[in-house]
């Protein structure tokens, strides 16, 4: 019998992989990262850095709120999106120091 055993609970490993699929996404990756240099941002602000079109922009964000990943706030005619936990962003680091995946 073997003594090794898995170290997280079946229910935490679903909510992992839900997340992982979720953000398993370059655009959805590099709003992760943008959000991380700023509490928060409008569509337009990331827009503006990401170079892409505002509709695809916006379906990625409503992925990330549907799945609990950003936050929103209106405040007059702009809407903000924000990180409901920052700890997300250590993706960005693994991802960054992970040798596989800085192979050419």
């Amino acid at each position: 019998m073997s003594t090794y055993k898995v170290r997280a609970d079946q229910k935490m490993l679903e909510r992992t992989a839900y997340v992982l699929k979720c953000v398993a996404h370059p655009v959805r990756i590099s709003i992760i990262d943008l959000l991380e240099q700023s509490e928060r941002l409008t569509v337009t602000q990331l827009q503006e850095v990401l170079q892409i079109e505002q509709s695809l922009l916006s379906h990625h964000l409503t992925n990330m709120r549907d799945k609990g990943i950003v936050d929103t706030q209106r405040e007059g005619k702009n809407v903000y999106y924000s990180l409901t936990d920052h700890s997300i962003t250590n993706i960005i680091s693994c991802i960054q120091s992970c040798k596989i995946f800085n192979k050419q």
